[in-house]
């Protein structure tokens, strides 16, 4: 059984497709979806390619790959302590106003594993010297490098050691080497940039925030950056003429002021990875998720999100893709019986996810609860 849609969640949830770049895919580059958006989660990487793709008119995931290759856009840890893609332009500035309460956060972590503020400027050493000259290194050979400087890597030292880098400054990801992932002097990968104040970049974060992903409510902004009430409040202040709110169901929402209407008329069925920004970006799920269908795309709430079937604004069941001679069979279950105009809907959604990979789709009948 379904519950029964209530007016107010069906708007936000058309308004959120429309103004995060879903319903009407028109961005030319990869890099203008993630300065759109500020940042979008990317720990699960070809997930997130398709997150940004899905988004743009007629991309490719080879296509953004070279982006990536071009330093268009930079994977790291900006905040939450999370991978993220962010646009080149803003990585440092994101990094400074977001990845100290970040590192702060971790003080205990770190001192379970015995890392302590020496340890973190050896390894910055360690990296800096190897990386120099414009290399790339996988994360074997990273790691390598620290045992070799007699740091130890076990456990998950190495990864703390590679984000805290990361947090720093000094790395990010580079180019894929075949299947692996390699990282780079930060410098050496992006120009530098102007520095913004911490006022302005908290007003830039916001603009952002609720361009992207509105309507939104401040405490969903605090949960995506990680900010303070404080911090939340100086940013809606000095970004607000960009900005208008109003009260649905007893709640604010802000959201950009000079966004176009795009509601009517959006086709309404959608295949989203497991990370996408439509469900992560907000700290209330509700709009979209129905409670009581959390649990089938973050079983055990363990964090690991399963890509979600979107219909009419709604999370309404889960899908997975499988490669097969040289194909991607994908497979969705609903939590609910599907029409045959939705499961229509759901082939073409297939198929132009077999487009992006440049992959012929093999589509089993659609299961039923």
């Amino acid at each position: 059984m379904t519950r029964p849609k209530q007016a107010h969640n069906h708007r936000i949830a058309l308004a959120r497709l429309a103004n995060q770049g879903i319903a009407h895919p028109t961005f030319a580059e990869a890099g203008d979806v993630v300065a759109w958006l500020g940042a979008l989660q990317a720990q699960d990487y070809g997930g997130t390619l398709w997150a940004i793709g899905l988004r743009m008119a007629g991309a490719t995931e080879q296509g953004i790959e070279q982006t990536i290759a071009e330093r268009t856009i930079v994977r790291t840890w900006p905040m939450r302590g999370t991978l993220h893609f962010v646009a080149a332009n803003d990585v440092r500035w994101m990094l400074a106003l977001l990845a100290p309460r970040v590192i702060a956060g971790s003080v205990g972590r770190s001192r379970q594993l015995e890392l302590d503020e020496a340890t973190f400027a050896r390894s910055k050493e360690v990296f800096a010297k190897a990386l120099q000259g414009g290399k790339q290194l996988t994360r074997d050979e990273m790691l390598q490098a620290l045992e070799q400087a007699t740091i130890s890597t076990t456990g998950q030292r190495g990864y703390h050691l590679l984000a805290r880098s990361a947090q720093d400054g000094l790395i990010c990801f580079g180019s894929r080497r075949g299947k692996q992932h390699t990282f780079a002097l930060l410098d050496d990968w992006v120009p530098q940039t102007k520095p913004l104040a911490r006022d302005e970049a908290l007003a830039e974060l916001t603009r952002r925030y609720f361009s992207g992903h509105g309507p939104a409510t401040v405490q969903d902004l605090m949960r995506w950056a990680g900010l303070t009430a404080a911090e939340a409040k100086i940013g809606l202040e000095a970004a607000g003429k960009d900005l208008i709110h109003e009260t649905i169901a007893e709640r604010v929402y802000w959201l950009a002021r000079d966004l176009p209407d795009l509601i009517n008329g959006i086709k309404t069925t959608y295949l989203l990875p497991g990370f996408d920004e439509y469900v992560l970006g907000y700290g209330d799920r509700s709009a979209v998720l129905d409670p009581a269908n959390a649990q089938s795309i973050c079983p055990g709430s363990n964090g690991m999100f399963i890509p979600t079937l979107v219909i009419d604004g709604e999370v309404t069941g889960t899908w997975k893709r499988t490669f097969k001679k040289n194909a991607v069979v994908i497979e969705v279950a609903p939590f609910r019986p599907l029409t045959p105009a939705e499961n229509h809907a759901i082939d073409a959604e297939a198929e132009r996810y077999g487009e992006f990979l440049d992959l012929p789709v093999v589509l089993p009948h659609t299961s039923s609860p």
